[in-house]
């Protein structure tokens, strides 16, 4: 008897709100010139360790994720998904302060300022 192996797609590392993908959308609407996408890494900085840093991206690495969202691809660093499964990346505006902000399940704490994080 002949078993068929059925592979099923991995979840993504990261989950994006809708108003996360709007803000990707926007972004890539006015993307510079060879931008082929909004990448997420994790950068050691501030003074818990590590930082989010989300930036355009203009060439897909062999290990990055990537995740295709409705107005353009979305990249998770190779290097930096360990520290992100599980999380939801969200948008957030209010009269004074707007940004994309995180709900990780693996940061263990934060600064004082929030800028950074530790796992």
């Amino acid at each position: 008897m002949n078993k068929e192996t059925k592979l099923r797609a991995r979840p993504a590392a990261i989950t994006l709100t809708p108003r996360a993908q709007a803000r990707i959308a926007e972004l890539m609407g006015r993307a510079p010139e060879g931008a082929i996408g909004v990448k997420l890494s994790t950068p050691r900085r501030g003074c818990s360790g590590l930082a989010y840093s989300v930036d355009y991206v203009t060439d897909e690495q062999p290990f990055d994720e990537k995740i295709e969202t409705p107005g353009g691809s979305f990249y998770v660093d190779g290097a930096s998904v360990l520290y992100l499964i599980g999380s939801v990346m969200d948008w957030r505006e209010d009269d004074f302060a707007a940004g994309f902000v995180f709900e990780n399940p693996n940061a263990k704490g934060a600064c004082g300022c929030g800028e950074s994080f530790t796992v």
